[in-house]
């Protein structure tokens, strides 16, 4: 089984959001884990939109990369530009993507307009993670 770790700034929606989608889809290969180079906490849009599609993400949390700085992973991903430059190096890991995805908590407008921004960024990265894993 292959080791990836997704990193965004806040872990709180597309590295969790990431997490969820490769253990769900392909999780008899890959074991996913998400951290943050500022963590928050796990939006709650991101939890209802994931259960939308069956992935139930409520019981994760926000965890800042050091946690996972002496760790090995087969991949490490970063998902934003920010987290990009941000991101230790992981010598332990032999191959590093990246991918930026809109930060939909910048969204602005009701309630279902921040649930389509969520869906939206969801969805771009299942078709990603469907495209590379």
């Amino acid at each position: 089984m292959k080791h990836v770790l997704f990193v965004c700034t806040h872990n709180s929606a597309r590295s969790q959001m990431a997490e969820g989608l490769l253990n769900a889809l392909y999780g008899t290969y890959y074991k996913a884990y998400s951290a943050g180079t500022h963590p928050g906490t796990v939006h709650p849009c991101a939890v209802q939109v994931m259960q939308e599609i069956g992935i139930d993400i409520s019981s994760y949390r926000s965890k800042h990369l050091g946690e996972f700085r002496d760790q090995q992973f087969d991949c490490v991903v970063t998902l934003c530009d920010s987290s990009r430059e941000a991101c230790p190096v992981f010598p332990n890991a032999p191959a590093h993507l990246h991918e930026s995805f809109p930060d939909p908590s910048q969204q602005k407008g009701s309630a279902e307009e921040m649930l389509q921004a969520f869906r939206q960024v969801r969805d771009s990265i299942q078709e990603w993670i469907t495209s590379v894993f």
